[in-house]
């Protein structure tokens, strides 16, 4: 699944010291073409291919064209045609994914195709790169093909012509720990083998995946039956959405295999986005001699450190309810499609009862041939549930963390805001909360601290560094960690350059302008082009610049070290790469960090859009970016909430494959939800949350997974009680980041869900009770104004 972006440059010496060229640009990646000449100007009518539209005043976009079918699917291309003798240097551009909407650039930057050497030596040659005659490289030889179909121009023998090329690898390369685990076991009285995959990658995981029956490996669609959620994937593959293990910590699935295949082929895909493989090849799992597995030592484009397991001699203890279990997995459409109509309620259950017995009558057979998975004793006296394994990242915390915002776009004015905070430290511990979100701390051009000068004078509006250190003191004494608002997109200057420009910068860090991206007119950088959206009120900082990120890692060690602060709220990330991100957060460890990507959703006349995917992956990309290292405020979530809430569509609250359609609905534990924040509240309001129905919104954050955020604003009003009841909730019945959602209704009038079976919620005026027939019975522990909350007895 590795995709490839192949240029060939083609220049033709037509006579005359008059030169044409041609650029063929040939990717695995189905999409758009953004691209420009020079610095970002838009090309002239004549090098603009068929079907370009112009991108506002500086680029245009072109459609990839369907070139080369090859066994991993189409190659696309797209032809540029250029005069040598013009004033044209280069051709930036960069791809988008027309499918996941996903933008793809080389390293950070653009991608540049230099044009300059391309010209003549007294007429006579072409100065081009040698030894590219032949096309190498993923895409197999196609520059011969290119070749031989100019072979029967009559021209050919008066022109010269000569080729270069260059090849880039465009997928996103990021470093994670997460393992895999495959097992497979046998079973000489069945035909069926049963192969089973289990890792601890977040998210949703999908398992591409055939069988081959030789060594040629070449992929295969086997016969059923097939695990739930399984179909097929442009008549090659089959695709199976693995199953969510209880706690949400992961995810397996069980496959039943024909005897007699050679092998097992697969790929997952995670996030509907990012495509996992063993080193640029499939995972292969060899199923004559089982025992000889190799371990590779990086999974594909996220290199996730795998094991892969192999446990057929095991001495097995798998009780019977587990088997049960498995074999409800894979009853395709009985229990977990809630749409199907083709069989009653009441036939499914038989079906199913009638598995369960097979399945028990069956275990002694099948005692020795099941994956086990071992759980820790329990002593008869031991009646809790056992705390599950905490583990750490600067992405989630500890996966149980409630974060409060401590301060509005006020608070600058109080005579020491970290004083007066300070003293709310043991009511804040009180109510639940486990992290606090603090103002920025530095001097600041702007009161409240988002236009900072100085990075190491920590004197700001709310209070002196003394003053900081012994409010982040009084936070750790109580229980809470504290985060640390870091401004670094932008930095206003100390002085200005010989045009009278603001963007010399002192104090400690003292920059020149080329610290300063160079596409943003206002502030003349000379630094590199941006690699995110410019914020045009400040000088944006180039954090390609390794000196510049050299400065900011050491500073924020330095808070970290100084101050106390345990973690990072990241302001303005969309102005800069997601990687970037991960070398900061790789430098200053940070026990917590989120990020602000906060753009529009997607409207038609004023209307909100109902599919909001494109706008989530927009913020999933730049957690995909930072390596999961920080996680984002999902601001998708809280627009529909905006329009749910308002209009009474509560049926926008379930996206088409029955989840939640924020960021909480596709990577859940890098979800910070929230209903109101200084930007959109408070005394600014640039998108309050519908006046009067902030408890729905809390309803729904502090029941749902991710990692919610209360604004202070809201804790200190007469929404406390409720606030402080919802959260005890959460904490009691150990509801996390990754908690599972099951959406039980959401209609005009009314939403509802039950969350990892201990908790059901509904918001809305219309009517929903939990069932009390089931499993659970059912206590309603709190009510207000539309919304209800159950707990299971």
């Amino acid at each position: 699944m590795k995709r490839i972006c192949s240029l060939l440059l083609d220049a033709i010496f037509q006579g005359n010291g008059f030169f044409i060229g041609e650029l063929i640009m040939l990717t695995t990646l189905a999409g758009l073409l953004h691209h420009v000449v020079s610095d970002w100007d838009q090309p002239p009518v004549e090098m603009r291919p068929l079907g370009s539209i112009p991108i506002k005043e500086y680029a245009i976009e072109t459609p990839l064209e369907k070139s080369v079918e090859k066994e991993a699917g189409f190659i696309y291309e797209v032809k540029i045609d250029f005069n040598t003798r013009s004033s044209i240097s280069a051709i930036n551009f960069v791809l988008r994914d027309e499918e996941t909407g996903s933008w793809y650039q080389h390293k950070g930057t653009d991608f540049k195709v230099p044009l300059t050497n391309i010209s003549n030596d007294d007429g006579n040659t072409v100065e081009t790169k040698q030894d590219f005659a032949i096309w190498p490289g993923t895409l197999g030889h196609l520059s011969n093909m290119l070749q031989k179909s100019d072979g029967g121009n009559s021209k050919e023998s008066t022109q010269k012509r000569n080729l270069s090329y260059e090849e880039y690898d465009i997928v996103k390369q990021s470093l994670v720990d997460n393992s895999m685990s495959v097992c497979i076991k046998r079973c000489p009285e069945f035909v069926n083998n049963l192969l089973h995959i289990e890792t601890d990658i977040p998210g949703d995981v999908v398992v591409h995946w055939g069988v081959c029956k030789d060594e040629s490996k070449k992929w295969e669609i086997p016969t059923g039956p097939y695990p739930d959620k399984t179909s097929i994937f442009k008549n090659k593959a089959l695709q199976t959405h693995l199953q969510k293990k209880e706690g949400g910590c992961g995810c397996s699935g069980l496959f039943p295999l024909d005897a007699g295949i050679e092998g097992f082929l697969f790929v997952l895909k995670v996030n509907n986005n990012t495509w996992v493989n063993c080193m640029g090849d499939d995972f292969y799992i060899p199923m004559s001699n089982e025992r000889n597995f190799k371990k590779p030592e990086h999974i594909g484009e996220e290199n996730v450190s795998t094991s892969m397991k192999l446990d057929s001699s095991q001495d097995v203890s798998t009780n019977t309810d587990e088997l049960i279990n498995e074999i409800r997995h894979l009853v395709i459409g009985i229990s977990s499609e809630k749409k199907r109509k083709t069989k009653s309620k009441e036939t499914q259950e038989n079906i199913l009862r009638e598995i369960e017995k097979l399945a028990a009558e069956a275990y002694s057979i099948f005692r020795s041939s099941i994956p086990s998975f071992k759980k820790k004793p329990e002593s008869e006296s031991e009646s809790k549930e056992a705390e599950p394994d905490l583990k750490i990242s600067s992405g989630t915390g500890s996966g149980f963390e409630i974060l409060c915002q401590g301060f509005n776009w006020e608070s600058h004015k109080s005579t020491s805001w970290y004083s007066e905070l300070q003293d709310k430290a043991a009511e804040l511990s009180s109510l639940g909360f486990t992290i606090v979100w603090l103002p920025p701390p530095t001097e600041s051009i702007s009161p409240q601290g988002y236009m900072p000068k100085d990075l190491y004078n920590l004197n700001s509006r709310y209070g002196n560094i003394e003053e900081l250190k012994s409010l982040v003191n009084k936070f750790h004494e109580v229980g809470i960690r504290a985060l640390g608002d870091a401004v670094i997109n932008h930095r206003c200057a100390h002085s200005q350059n010989q045009n009278g420009v603001w963007n010399i910068f002192g104090g400690r860090l003292d920059w020149d302008d080329s610290a300063v991206v160079g596409d943003d007119p206002h502030f003349q950088g000379r630094g590199n082009k941006s690699s995110g959206d410019n914020f045009h009120a400040a000088p944006n900082i180039d954090h390609s610049q390794e000196f510049v990120r050299k400065d900011l890692k050491e500073w924020l060690c330095w808070l970290r070290k100084e101050i106390g602060y345990d973690g990072w709220r990241l302001d303005f990330v969309r102005g800069f790469w997601g990687g970037y991100v991960k070398d900061y957060m790789d430098a200053s460890e940070p026990y917590f960090a989120v990020g602000e990507y906060w753009d529009s959703l997607n409207y038609t006349y004023g209307e909100m859009d109902y599919n909001q995917d494109s706008h989530r992956q927009r913020i999933v990309d730049w957690i995909n970016a930072t390596n999961g290292t920080a996680g984002a405020f999902d601001v998708t979530t809280k627009g529909i909430l905006h329009s749910a809430l308002e209009k009474h569509e509560y049926w926008r609250l379930s996206d088409s494959k029955g989840k939640p359609p924020g960021v909480v609905g596709w990577w859940p534990s890098r979800a910070v939800t929230f209903i109101e924040n200084h930007d959109t509240g408070s005394t600014q309001g640039h998108w309050r949350f519908p006046g009067g129905k902030e408890m729905q919104g809390y309803a729904y954050i502090l029941t749902h997974p991710g990692t919610p955020s209360v604004f202070y604003d809201h804790i200190f009003s007469h929404y406390n009680s409720q606030i402080s009841t919802l959260i005890s909730i959460r904490n009691r019945n150990k509801i996390h980041c990754r908690s599972m959602v099951e959406i039980s209704k959401a209609e005009g009038d009314v939403y509802a869900a039950i969350i990892d079976e201990k908790i059901a919620m509904k918001i809305g005026p219309g009517h929903f009770e939990p069932p009390q027939s089931g499993p659970h019975q059912w206590c309603l522990a709190a009510e207000g104004n539309d919304y209800k909350v159950w707990e299971a007895l």
